[in-house]
């Protein structure tokens, strides 16, 4: 870790050491008694309790948040996985092409040996020439061809020469299949970038609420004790007194609340990016300029995921069509068998050693049902296809929405700009108007109240047009222009 990095680290494990510092202060010093050394010991004890070692806490810009998910995430090492075994069948399928070869042995027990009767054969002697039938009586009554056991051991080769289309049909199916998992992992990296936006944005919300309470209780922290102060001179009642009390007590309250939100959302993105502690620092930003919608549209009616992804069902489906009509087609084949080992008898020395030869199948009446398979696959195919149709519609609407939020979270947060600068205004006459007597504690607090909440207001602007602009890059496959934009135009 440089020196830039850890000077960030420390800087904003400071911070939060800061803020549950004042925090306490706050709460000492709620009462006219103050206790000076329990303050400094209590707040030299919240400092020192927070591990300030800069290599303790990973320094992160978004960036690099995005490098290290992409690292660490779980999902997207399954979708590798998958990725991976679709490649596999795909090399699988090519081994379709190829011959087989076998090696086979068997051994085979017979009822009782191959033989031959010569009485079998209906030769009357008698009828021959003497010299022939005396030399068939001197022939045995039995020839033996083979032995009751038999043994043999061949090598069986068979290559497909054609099989009606279904091998090229069915690697076809194969390729889009691997197109298909590559695209479910392109969606799942969207949805996982979305989900840091949320996430590590949702951070510095946390982080700016926590900042704007502890202002709101500074603040009425000082006027708590400029009301305690002159109820002491006689100048204003004990109820004014008590409401500066009670909305100090309410600001420390919403304080602890923001504190804990902030350090929920922390943990959340440390378990994200599976490290110990995280210090994040890039802020919410503002683009200068809206971007084009016609560019955008452009953009995800030719490149989204869920449509290449709908592409390649649509490519498994044609597949699917050409393998079932295939089983109407004949198949050839080449085919050879090559003897290595055989009992010694006589019908093995009859039969040949090797044998090669081309075959034919040609399906005439089948029970499998190929024709309503056929109409399935083409079914299956009409599905793709409209399904395509309408996720264009649907990824229209989307980008359509995302668009008029990004707009209308940044009008917005333009004018709560104006709004922000009354409320600041009106917060400074009432703090004079109260100071002067002319105006109530009340007047003073709901002025201090509606300047949080216009600051609450606008940070909510801000992450909703963060949110909106996310989403419209994500959309359009811009995650890059995004993470450049994240570093060059935060503020």
């Amino acid at each position: 870790m440089n020196f830039y990095d850890q000077s960030r680290a420390l800087l904003g494990r400071f911070n939060l050491a800061k803020v549950q510092l004042k925090s306490l202060t706050r709460r000492l010093f709620s009462r006219p008694t103050r206790n000076l050394a329990t303050l400094a010991f209590t707040g030299v004890l919240t400092v020192v309790s927070q591990p300030l070692l800069a290599d303790e806490v990973v320094a992160l810009s978004f960036a690099k948040a995005w490098q290290q998910v992409q690292r660490v995430s779980d999902s997207q090492q399954a979708q590798s996985a998958q990725v991976a075994r679709a490649k596999g069948l795909e090399e699988a399928g090519e081994d379709m092409d190829w011959p087989s070869l076998q090696l086979t042995s068997s051994y085979s027990l017979l009822e009782k040996p191959l033989a031959l009767d010569v009485a079998d054969l209906g030769i009357d002697a008698t009828s021959l020439p003497p010299a022939l039938g005396q030399m068939l009586g001197a022939l045995p009554s039995q020839f033996a061809f083979s032995e009751q056991d038999i043994f043999r051991t061949s090598l069986k080769a068979m290559w497909p020469i054609y099989t009606g289309g279904q091998i090229t049909a069915a690697q076809g199916i194969h390729k889009a299949k691997v197109e298909e998992k590559k695209q479910q992992q392109a969606l799942a990296t969207r949805e996982l970038f979305l989900l840091l936006v949320n996430r590590y944005y949702g951070v510095a919300v946390a982080k700016a609420t926590v900042e704007t309470n502890q202002t709101l209780v500074d603040s009425l922290a000082v006027h708590l004790d400029h009301a305690t102060k002159r109820e002491q001179q006689g100048q204003i009642a004990r109820v004014e007194v008590l409401n500066a009390e009670v909305a100090y007590n309410n600001g420390k309250i919403n304080l602890a609340s923001a504190v804990r939100q902030w350090e929920m959302a922390n943990i959340a993105m440390a378990r994200m990016l599976k490290l110990p502690s995280v210090n994040l620092y890039s802020a919410l930003f503002m683009l200068d300029e809206s971007p084009s919608l016609p560019y955008l549209s452009q953009l995800t009616l030719t490149q989204h995921p869920a449509l290449k992804l709908l592409q390649a069902k649509e490519a498994q489906a044609e597949g699917l069509i050409d393998v079932e009509k295939g089983l109407y087609k004949p198949k050839v084949f080449l085919y050879g068998n090559y003897t290595l080992y055989e009992d010694d008898s006589t019908l093995s020395h009859i039969e040949p050693d090797w044998m090669v030869g081309v075959g034919l199948t040609m399906p005439l009446i089948s029970r499998d049902g190929r024709s309503g398979k056929v109409r399935a696959a083409k079914s299956a195919l009409l599905q793709a296809r409209y399904t395509k149709a309408q996720t264009q519609q649907d990824l229209s609407l989307l980008l359509d929405q995302n668009y008029r939020q990004l707009l209308q979270a940044g009008e917005e947060s333009q004018s709560l700009d104006t709004s922000l600068a009354l409320a600041k205004e009106n917060l400074r006459l009432r703090d004079i108007a109260f100071n002067q007597g002319l105006s109530t504690s009340i007047d003073r607090v709901d002025a201090e109240i509606k300047l949080k909440a216009v600051h609450t207001q606008q940070l909510a602007a801000k992450y909703r047009y963060l949110q909106a602009y996310a989403s419209l890059m994500t959309i359009s496959g811009q995650l890059d222009k995004f993470i450049n934009n994240s570093n060059s135009l935060e503020k």
